[in-house]
């Protein structure tokens, strides 16, 4: 993993609680799913609790801290310095 990803990783973990309550999962999920992030049957999971946002935020974090892919979080840094209302996020 890159020291990069490995930084945001833990950074993303310091934050959940509040990535949980403020993210909207959609957006994040289809601009991962898109980014080759998470894969068919990451998304088929995660639309089973599309219903409970937070919930869905808490299964995208955990698919994403399991990954053995190595831009998973710089792809989820990216997903949120798309959606202007998270952009305090990375600042």
């Amino acid at each position: 993993m890159s020291e990069s990803n490995q930084l945001l990783k833990l950074k993303f973990k310091k934050l959940h609680k509040t990535i949980v309550d403020k993210v909207k999962p959609p957006s994040i999920i289809d601009f991962l799913f898109q980014e080759d992030v998470i894969d068919d049957d990451d998304m088929s999971a995660l639309q089973k609790s599309n219903d409970d946002p937070k919930q869905q935020c808490r299964a995208l974090l955990a698919i994403l801290h399991k990954s053995e892919n190595p831009q998973a979080f710089v792809q989820l840094y990216a997903a949120i310095k798309e959606e202007s209302h998270l952009q305090w996020l990375y600042g």
